[in-house]
């Protein structure tokens, strides 16, 4: 547990749009509760910048230097996917929690030698996965443990959105070996954590994808068909061809539909509680949640930053953020092999569970 008479010192790694328009104000937000200790770019001279205007003491081009100096208590990561892994994993090993952005790791391989480097009470790796922390989606989450919606039966799962040619300039986006995949991997995974947040772990996916429009090595577009454990089907959509942008999911229960469409994020204006016929009036008007938390960085890094003074494993860390790139993993395989792909399969005998596009193996990755 954190000693709650000291700020937590936080080390935020990669100082571009992401740091410095959602996890600098986040942490900014929190007060004396955190204390920003550096910030690490491989620009020098950006590091130094961002420090010196959000009030960092030090800051460094190499994690290895600011980990051995700083000894932070949590480490940001904001850099590029395919740096995930090595940055998570020297922060763990100096003794940091970290908190990463999205997508956690380019394979399942990544990210079970990540949790291979956690201790059994922390530090902890959690990942960026905002949506599933505005207080509709909290108030649903509970819903459903309750059972007072009914049992889920029908869900769609849609991140429909738009990016030009321009976009895929960036040298890293649109390769399997540096960005994972494509927008079921880069965008619809915060909609999809989402998801499997409310409904629970899937048994089954069938997926088709393919490339379009943009000259870029993944997909462009995926649709999928899942089984949940609990029974329930859902439709997922992840496309960054659609100019009127939208992300929709609609979870349809025996009692209610539930539905929330947004952009990038959302609050209690966003979602709406539907229910069937046969529900009592004064029932159904206690569902719709009293609190408005919009869902947010900062609403997900204070829960983090509560997590640690406790002494907890966070949310979005372990199994529970694991179990997004499950489906994503498990798609990519469907797709790939036109076959129905069973959850229970990707296993380190399985090329998808060492690559996204299954290229890698247990063997090569020993090489």
């Amino acid at each position: 547990m954190a000693d709650r008479s000291k700020p937590i010192r936080v080390a935020v790694v990669g100082a571009g749009g992401i740091a410095q328009g959602q996890h600098l104000p986040g942490l900014r937000g929190l007060g004396n509760r955190v204390e920003i200790a550096a910030i690490v770019d491989m620009d020098a001279s950006r590091a130094a910048e961002v420090a010196a205007e959000w009030g960092a003491p030090s800051s460094y081009s190499s994690v290895a230097d600011m980990l051995a100096e700083v000894r932070p208590d949590l480490v940001v990561v904001c850099t590029p996917p395919g740096s995930h892994a090595d940055a998570v994993i020297r922060s763990l090993d100096a003794g940091a929690s970290v908190w990463c952005e999205k997508p956690p790791t380019l394979s399942l391989a990544e990210y079970d030698a990540i949790v291979e480097h956690e201790g059994s009470g922390g530090p902890y790796a959690s990942y960026v996965f905002q949506h599933r922390f505005g207080s509709a989606a909290q108030q649903l989450r509970a819903q459903i443990a309750a059972g007072e919606l009914g049992a889920p039966l029908v869900g769609i799962c849609h991140t429909l959105w738009y990016r030009d040619t321009a976009y895929y300039d960036v040298e890293w986006r649109g390769k399997w070996e540096t960005e994972g995949g494509g927008p079921a991997m880069g965008h619809g995974i915060h909609q999809m954590d989402l998801l499997l947040s409310l409904l629970g772990d899937w048994t089954e996916i069938s997926a088709t994808m393919a490339t379009l429009h943009h000259s870029v090595e993944t997909e462009d577009v995926s649709f999928a068909h899942v089984t949940f454990e609990s029974g329930a089907i859902v439709s997922i959509v992840n496309s960054v061809l659609s100019p009127r942008e939208t992300s929709y999911l609609r979870f349809d229960f025996a009692d209610a539909t539930v539905e929330v469409e947004h952009l990038y994020g959302y609050d209690n204006s966003h979602w709406k509680w539907t229910p069937a016929p046969h529900v009592d009036a004064a029932v159904a008007s206690a569902w719709a949640p009293t609190q408005n938390l919009a869902s947010s960085h900062a609403v997900q890094l204070e829960e983090l930053v509560g997590s640690l003074e406790r002494g907890e494993r966070p949310a979005a860390s372990g199994h529970d953020g694991r179990r997004v790139l499950e489906l994503v993993a498990g798609l990519y395989q469907s797709a790939f092999t036109g076959r129905r792909v069973r959850r229970s399969e990707l296993t380190p005998d399985n090329p998808f569970y060492w690559s996204m596009n299954g290229v890698r193996s247990k063997e090569s990755a020993d090489v």
